[in-house]
């Protein structure tokens, strides 16, 4: 298999990497400088990621990603990230950021990013006051796959829930109470989030400064988070979360958002679109729960307010296969380029549909290996059957190193969500160094 052959070279780098740092196994020493605030502090990673990819050339992802390009049954692609994270402290104050930087290269298109994830100053003039500006990724929500009140942040890839997010430039504060009683911690998060040409200019229409808040509540060991973001750059929304464990190894979590006359792009099969407006409603309830046997399960059911139904979804596919008929037969594109920016949009999100479960079971110490961690992800659309399913490994017993390998599974019919993802197979195998 050639993703097979292709992750050769960074199994034998992976392998380097775990013997020259052997030694990091050896005896635990403590050293209390290293818990002392520093002036300054930088930090990070460096990973290389390869990826190979058996395509879906029937799909209508496949096709249209895949425009004048020759056709292919597989991809193999490398891809190397830097990401830098750093402190600089003064007085009261501290300015932070993250970077992240990539290349990427496989047999179509060699391409490069670099991109400032957050660079924020805060100020803490009070214990229960903190002050804040820059570029932030708040993460709003308990939600591990999906967080239908994150209102002011970048949606999460529920693939990789954990990964890092850009931000969004912001200004916004904390404010903390603390008292006796059954409600024991109150904080109040307010956020203004502009606007501009040139200022989160993928948030929505230019103009609007965005206020927005969270109400956070710790009552009788409930976490609860009510959450509101004002009409205008998009349309207003509320919402709530909350957490709480049942005991010491069972948590349950969920979250609830209204947002106020939504409008979202529909098409049909002729290519006509129209935009629906209104009222959506997205919810999701989860539970985590860990095993004496250090096995954990988290499970996740999820309602997308603002995503497309399995007739909406079926409409679009035709709308791909007319798309590509009318360009064999007359040579126009119109509808392809209908097909290519519906596409680019919300049809085109990871989950786009209306209904999901999700379900991961994680162990530790895996086969009776230190530091060896297994575990099976799967995503499925409740509406049309369709599903993912991921194996995956990952060892940490060597210092300042991850190895991780990670299949995914797709599966479905024609016209279903994972049945028309642009690959059917993604076998990923990545090194990542910290320092």
């Amino acid at each position: 298999m050639n993703s097979l052959r292709s992750l050769r070279p960074l199994w034998l780098l992976a392998l380097l990497l775990a013997a020259a740092g052997a030694e990091a196994a050896e005896e635990y020493s403590f050293d209390a400088s290293e818990f002392e605030k520093k002036p300054f502090e930088i930090g990070g990673y460096l990973q290389l990621k390869q990826e190979g990819f058996a395509l879906n050339r029937g799909s209508a992802f496949y096709r249209l990603n895949t425009i004048g390009q020759p056709q292919r049954e597989s991809l193999d692609r490398s891809t190397g990230t830097l990401e830098l994270i750093g402190k600089l402290r003064a007085g009261t104050g501290t300015f932070d950021f993250h970077t992240h930087s990539d290349l990427q290269r496989d047999p179509l298109a060699h391409d490069h990013n670099n991109t400032l994830y957050e660079a924020a100053y805060s100020a803490r003039p009070d214990p229960g006051l903190t002050l804040e500006a820059g570029k932030r990724t708040l993460r709003w929500g308990k939600g591990y796959a999906w967080n239908p009140i994150g209102f002011v942040e970048r949606p999460k890839d529920p693939n990789d829930p954990e990964l890092s997010r850009e931000g969004l430039v912001m200004a916004n504060a904390d404010l903390i109470f603390n008292r006796e009683g059954p409600l024991r911690t109150i904080a109040f998060t307010p956020v203004l989030l502009p606007v501009g040409r040139d200022v989160n200019s993928d948030f929505g229409a230019a103009g609007h400064l965005n206020p927005a808040g969270k109400l956070y509540l710790l009552y009788r060991d409930t976490d609860i988070d009510f959450a509101w973001q004002a009409k205008g750059s998009r349309p207003g929304r509320f919402g709530v979360d909350f957490a709480r464990n049942i005991t010491s190894n069972f948590e349950i979590h969920g979250e609830w958002a209204r947002v106020s006359r939504f409008p979202k792009p529909v098409t049909d099969a002729a290519g006509r679109v129209t935009t629906e407006v209104s009222d959506a409603t997205s919810y999701l309830l989860g539970v985590r729960y860990l095993t004496e046997s250090d096995t954990t399960y988290i499970a996740e059911v999820y309602r997308n307010g603002t995503g497309y139904t399995d007739v909406q979804s079926r409409q679009f596919y035709q709308l791909v296969d007319a798309a590509f008929a009318q360009l064999q037969e007359t040579g126009s594109g119109t509808l392809l380029q209908r097909a290519l920016s519906l596409g680019q949009g919300g049809y085109g999100r990871p989950t786009a549909g209306t209904d999901y479960l999700y379900l991961r079971a994680q162990q530790k110490d895996a086969l009776g290996v230190v530091y060896l961690q297994a575990a099976v992800t799967a995503m499925m659309n409740v509406r049309d059957r369709s599903y993912q399913v991921t194996p995956e490994l990952l060892y940490t017993g060597v210092k300042n190193l991850d190895l991780r390998m990670r299949l995914f599974l797709l599966q479905g019919g024609a016209a279903t969500d994972f049945g028309e993802k642009q690959y059917s197979r993604k076998l990923e195998f990545y090194v990542r160094y910290y320092f």
